[in-house]
C-alpha cells in the first residue's frame, strides 16, 4: 500500500518503520525545514520501551538518554525542601528505564529508515478527500497524490484531525496548565543527572543538565485564559510576565532568554475522541489521544499505538477497517485509563497552594521509603494491557 503519514515526531517514524518492514511505501510529511531534534526530555519506560527493544533501537535510546539519580525541590534560597531517588522507578521497571529529549529518541527511530522511506519537508496537508478506494492529498508545496491510506501522527494541534474529524476545539480539554521550554547554552550552576524544581503557587520552574553545556529549562503555570504565542518575542514575554516576581535561579534563567532563538509554548491539554480513525484515515499518537506533556508517558504510548496498528493491518491482511476497528478496540480503554490518571500530575507539577507545595514535598520524602517507594512506583507505572508479539 501507499501510505502517507503526517508528522516526524515520534509516532510518525516509529509507524513508518513497521510499515516499512511490512512492505509498504511510505512517505512521511513535515513542516519543518528538517529532521528536528533535542526538545524537552522525557522519562521512558514501561511498554513504549518494549516497543523499542523489538525495533532494536534499545542500546541507540540509552546511549543519547540519561540516567537521572534524582528529583530535587528546592526553595528561592536554594536550600532542598525535598528530594525523590529514582531507585524505586528502576526497581518497579527492572531498570528498562532512561530519560531523553524527545527529539533525540525520534532521531533514533528515524535513522532506522531514513534511506527507505520519502520524506517531504517543509510541507503540510491542505486538504484531504477521504473516498471508499483511496485518498487524494493536496499539499502547500507538493503536487497533489493519491494513497491508500493516510495517518495522522502530527501532534497535539492534528492537521490531519482537523480535516478528518472536524476542529481541535471538538476534542481538546484543557487541564489548567501552560508550559514553555527553552535550552540555555552555559548555563550555571548545573546539577547532572537531576531535576532541579523550584515552585511558586501555580508556578513552577526546573531545570535538567544536558550533554553539550547546555541546559533544558520548563516552565510551568496555571492560567484560566490559555494563549499561545506566534512569534519568539510574544513567547519570551508570556514567560518574563508570568515569572517576573519568581525567587530562585528564575531572574538569571529570564535574562538568558535573549540569546535563546527557540523557545516552546503550548497549552497542557487532552485529546479526547469517540473515534480514532474515519474511512481511509487514522489517528496515532498525541494526535489520537493526547495524555498532556505532564502525563510522562505519552511519547512511549505513541510507540505502542503505531506498533499495535501495523501489527493490526497485518493481522489483517491490509483490511484497512477491519484493522482499524482492532487497533482502537485493543487500546482504547488502556489509553482512556492513562489520561484519567494523567490529571493528577498537575498538582505535582503545579500545586496552587504554599500547603499544596508542603504536602507535595512531603509526599516526595515519603515515596523515598522502600515499601512506599515501590509500592506506589509498581501502581503508577503498570501498563494494564495485553500487546501481542505481532512478528513485523
Amino acid at each position: 500500500m501507499k501510505v502517507a503519514i503526517s508528522g516526524a515526531g515520534v509516532a510518525g517514524p516509529a509507524f513508518a518503520h513497521w510499515m516499512h518492514r511490512a512492505g509498504h511505501e511510505v512517505t512521511l510529511i513535515e513542516a519543518a525545514p528538517h529532521f528536528r531534534t533535542g526538545g524537552y526530555v522525557i522519562d521512558f519506560w514501561g511498554l513504549g520501551y518494549t516497543i523499542a527493544e523489538r525495533m532494536g533501537i534499545e542500546a541507540d535510546i540509552r546511549k543519547v538518554g540519561y540516567q537521572v539519580r534524582e528529583v530535587r525541590a528546592v526553595g528561592a534560597d536554594g536550600r532542598v525542601r525535598a528530594r525523590l531517588g529514582v531507585d524505586p522507578i528502576r526497581r518497579a521497571t527492572h531498570d528498562r528505564y532512561t530519560t531523553v529529549a524527545r527529539g533525540d529518541l525520534a532521531e533514533v527511530i528515524y535513522r532506522t529508515i531514513e534511506n527507505d522511506v520519502e520524506t517531504l519537508y517543509s510541507d503540510t496537508i491542505t486538504s484531504l478527500d477521504n473516498q471508499p478506494d483511496g485518498v487524494r492529498l493536496t499539499f502547500r508545496n507538493a503536487q497533489p497524490r493519491d494513497f491508500d491510506m493516510v495517518i495522522g501522527a502530527d501532534g497535539l494541534h492534528s492537521t490531519v484531525r482537523s480535516l478528518a474529524f472536524g476542529p481541535e476545539s471538538w476534542y481538546a480539554y484543557y487541564l489548567g496548565c501552560q508550559v514553555a521550554a527553552c535550552v540555555l547554552t552555559g548555563y550555571r550552576p548545573r546539577d547532572d543527572d537531576v531535576y532541579v524544581t523550584y515552585n511558586l503557587p501555580g508556578r513552577q520552574v526546573g531545570r535538567f543538565a544536558m550533554n553539550g553545556d547546555r541546559t533544558l529549562v520548563l516552565f510551568i503555570f496555571r492560567s484560566e485564559n490559555p494563549y499561545i504565542p506566534h512569534d519568539l518575542h510574544s513567547c519570551k514575554a508570556l514567560v518574563r510576565n508570568h515569572f517576573a516576581d519568581a525567587g530562585w535561579e528564575t531572574p538569571g534563567i529570564l535574562a538568558a532568554l535573549d540569546d535563546v532563538d527557540d523557545l516552546y509554548v503550548d497549552v497542557v491539554s487532552q485529546i479526547r475522541m469517540p473515534e480514532w480513525s474515519v474511512g481511509r484515515v487514522a489517528l496515532i499518537g498525541d494526535a489520537a489521544a493526547c495524555v498532556s506533556l505532564l502525563a510522562g508517558e505519552g511519547t512511549g504510548l505513541a510507540l505502542v499505538e503505531s506498533y499495535v496498528l501495523a501489527g493490526e493491518l497485518a493481522r489483517a491482511g491490509n483490511d484497512i477497517t477491519r484493522a482499524f476497528d482492532a487497533y482502537e478496540a485493543r487500546l482504547r480503554d488502556f489509553i482512556e485509563q492513562k489520561q484519567n490518571g494523567a490529571t493528577k500530575f498537575i498538582s505535582f507539577f503545579s500545586a496552587e497552594t504554599r500547603l499544596g507545595i508542603a504536602v507535595r514535598n512531603a509526599l516526595l520524602h515519603a515515596m523515598n521509603l522502600p515499601f512506599v517507594g515501590d509500592v506506589a512506583m509498581k501502581r503508577a507505572l503498570r501498563d494494564d494491557v495485553d500487546v501481542p508479539d505481532y512478528r513485523l
